[in-house]
Order: structure tokens, then sequence, then C-alpha cells
């Protein structure tokens, strides 16, 4: 009789542990699903681990063809920002025309190479001979595309093409208008060329090429 009670103890001390850790049935737990409505596992597929590519998924403004040519930019240099070289390409664009319409040779000397310096010297000497004088305008750059990019030993070139309105006025030694018009903007679009030398102490780029689109 003792060990009856004893194992009646034991039984219930059990039951009131599987009840504590359990918790008490209450009739409306969900029954278990039959093997055709188990929903089958989905397998995720694994991930490659890709190469980042230097391109902008939002607003696109990367060419195809520069890619290949930014990658070994980086390569070769990896502290190169696209976006931050993109941005400083836009304010040297804005610079280098400043300085060409105002006629500032010095300004132009820090911002290009010599070749391009010396075209824009002859034109500007050629200006002042004729007596003309730029009113010019730049109202905005719609929009910035790397169009180009590539590397030979260490020296890189970047081709970017320039979408911009511009405000063009020619006038002549006492002011009067010649040519164009302050209130009408004209659509313009520049390919120009930056090259420089990847890791050399100076961080610019410089106006290697100008052309038009």
């Amino acid at each position: 009789m003792f060990y009856v009670v004893l194992l009646a103890m034991v039984a219930g001390f059990l039951a009131m542990r599987l009840y504590s850790v359990l918790g008490k049935r209450t009739g409306h737990e969900p029954l278990p699903r039959t093997a055709e409505e188990r929903p089958v596992p989905i397998s995720v597929p694994r991930t490659i681990d890709a190469v980042a590519e230097p391109r902008e998924t939002a607003n696109r403004n990367i060419e195809p063809q520069a890619e290949a040519g930014l990658r070994a930019i980086i390569a070769g240099e990896p502290g190169f920002d696209v976006g931050r070289f993109l941005e400083g390409s836009q304010a040297a664009y804005r610079m280098v025309l400043e300085a060409f319409w105002k006629g500032d040779e010095d300004a132009l000397a820090d911002l290009a190479v010599a070749d391009v310096r010396a075209a824009f010297g002859e034109a500007i000497v050629a200006r002042n001979e004729a007596g003309e004088v730029l009113d010019n305008r730049l109202v905005t750059i719609e929009r910035a595309v790397i169009a180009d990019a590539s590397v030979s030993g260490r020296d890189a070139r970047i081709t970017v093409r320039f979408d911009a309105d511009i405000a063009a006025v020619t006038r002549d030694a006492e002011g009067n208008v010649l040519a164009g018009s302050l209130t009408d903007a004209v659509e313009t679009h520049d390919v120009w060329t930056f090259a420089r030398t990847l890791k050399s102490s100076d961080p610019n780029w410089m106006l290697a090429d100008t052309d038009e689109a």
C-alpha cells in the first residue's frame, strides 16, 4: 500500500511539472496537419558574393562601357569614389566655362592640361582681337553621365557627358549685344575627358579633352 501511495505521489508530481512546462490544454489547440496539408518547405537559393560594381541603381549615371574602366581605377586607387568624382566634375565644368568666358587664363592653368589650356588661350586671344566679350551664364547642369573610363599604367582617364542649359550672349567692346540672349537658355551637350595619375600626391583631375556630344 505504501508503494502505491508513493507511486501516486510521483505521478502527481510529474503531472504538475508537465502542466507548468507545457501549459493547460483547452481543447481548442490546432490539430496536427496531415502530410498533404503541411506547407512544402521553400529552399532559398544561395547567393554568390559578387564584386561591387561602381553603379547607382536609383539614378543611373554610368554608361555600361565605362564600368570596366571604373573598376580598374578603383583597383588602382581604392579610395576613389564615383559619386564624389561626378560632383567634382560638375564643379570643374562650371569653373572652366566661367574662366574661359572671362578670359581668365590663370584660372584655366589650374584646371586643364597644357594642350587644352593652349586651345582656350588661342580662342581668348582671337576673341579679344575681334573686340568681343562673352556674357554667358551656366543656368543649370541637367545631367552628368560617365560615358567612358580607362587606365593605362597609372594614367587614368574618365569621360563625362554634360547636358546643360547655357544662356549665351556676345557683346562688342561698348557692351552692345551682337548675338544671343540672356533670357533664352540653349541646350548644350559637351563631352569632357578628365585625366589623373593614380596614387599621385595631387588629388585633382585635370581637363584633358573637350568635345561636343
